[in-house]
């Protein structure tokens, strides 16, 4: 695909041959990328549904 669509995750292997996870931006910038890789496409896939997941979660402020 010449332009995929953003925002988008984007799947690849690194070179240990494990599978991991980049946000892509609606501006195109990578601003999240996953912290291990995963042996498993699924894996790394279920990583990806986590995060959605948890579009909930409280923010917390560790300055105050």
């Amino acid at each position: 695909m010449a332009n995929p669509p953003s925002p988008r995750y984007e799947l690849y292997k690194d070179k240990k041959g494990e599978w991991r996870w980049t946000y892509i931006a609606r501006n195109g910038l990578k601003i999240a990328m996953s912290s291990e890789g995963y042996k498993a496409k699924a894996d790394c896939i279920h990583s990806i549904d986590l995060l959605k997941a948890s579009k909930d979660v409280p923010v917390h402020d560790a300055t105050v």
